[in-house]
């Protein structure tokens, strides 16, 4: 089960943290992937490591901030494989600030990044699915996608309306052979989040999760494979939290 063997995946994001353990994960599960990212180095080093897994891949910098360089991405990838089957959101970013601080640009650079970014590659990518009739789409969510945490408002609203994104594209698409799933990951130290973690308010307000400790990027990364894989296909519109029972829990730990 859950054999990728064939398939060539995108992972927008895929060259640190959360979304380099799923392209390592993909290529492990057997596919072709192309682990794309703003920095140079990190699509170098990424891809050596795909390869090293015998699997193909291909080097291409992108941001998810420009709608032109996704769509390059898209096409030299679908010129070297012949197909993309598989996309992974993962590009995000956050910024702890109080709300009545959160100025304009900011509010609109996170916006741009976590819920734009994802929109714009969805839709280069999935118009390619949806004429071949086969797609699997992942997004990356957030356990602030259903409640909220102190002074990151706009990273929550970010992501409330990414969970709100990808089950109307879920509902759309269905028809075409497409799902579109999200994951929500847990309190998974990455560079992305370690500054607000690692300060008193956020491990107060993190360590409520009822496993004890935080999470790891390699436990969503098998989340991410199962979304990706034929036996799936039923499945669409969900979004999975793999947070060692937060949700669940509410705040009463």
């Amino acid at each position: 089960m859950f054999d990728l063997s064939g398939r060539c995946a995108v992972v927008i994001g895929g060259t640190a943290g959360i979304g380099k353990s799923i392209a390592m994960a993909l290529a492990g599960a057997g596919a072709d992937v192309v682990a794309t990212s703003r920095s140079s180095e990190n699509v170098m080093a990424t891809a050596d490591r795909i390869e090293s897994t015998g699997r193909r891949t291909l080097r291409i910098v992108s941001d998810v901030c420009n709608r032109e360089g996704l769509q390059e991405l898209h096409d030299r990838t679908f010129a070297a494989f012949g197909h993309i089957d598989i996309l992974v959101n993962c590009a995000g970013m956050t910024q702890r600030v109080a709300t009545l601080d959160c100025s304009d640009e900011l509010w609109q650079t996170i916006m741009d990044v976590n819920l734009n970014g994802t929109l714009r590659a969805c839709q280069i990518f999935g118009k390619t699915m949806m004429e071949v009739g086969y797609g699997r789409i992942v997004n990356i969510a957030s356990l602030a996608t259903f409640i909220a945490f102190h002074e990151v408002a706009a990273y929550g609203a970010s992501k409330a309306a990414v969970g709100a994104l990808t089950k109307s594209l879920a509902v759309e698409w269905a028809r075409f052979g497409i799902t579109v799933n999200a994951i929500a990951p847990g309190i998974i130290p990455t560079e992305l989040n370690r500054r607000i973690i690692d300060s008193p308010r956020g491990h107060e307000e993190l360590m409520r999760t009822p496993a004890g400790r935080f999470g790891t990027a390699d436990e969503v990364a098998g989340a991410a494979v199962y979304f990706a894989a034929a036996e799936s296909g039923y499945v669409t519109g969900q979004i999975l939290a793999v947070d060692g029972g937060y949700l669940a829990s509410g705040v009463n730990q």
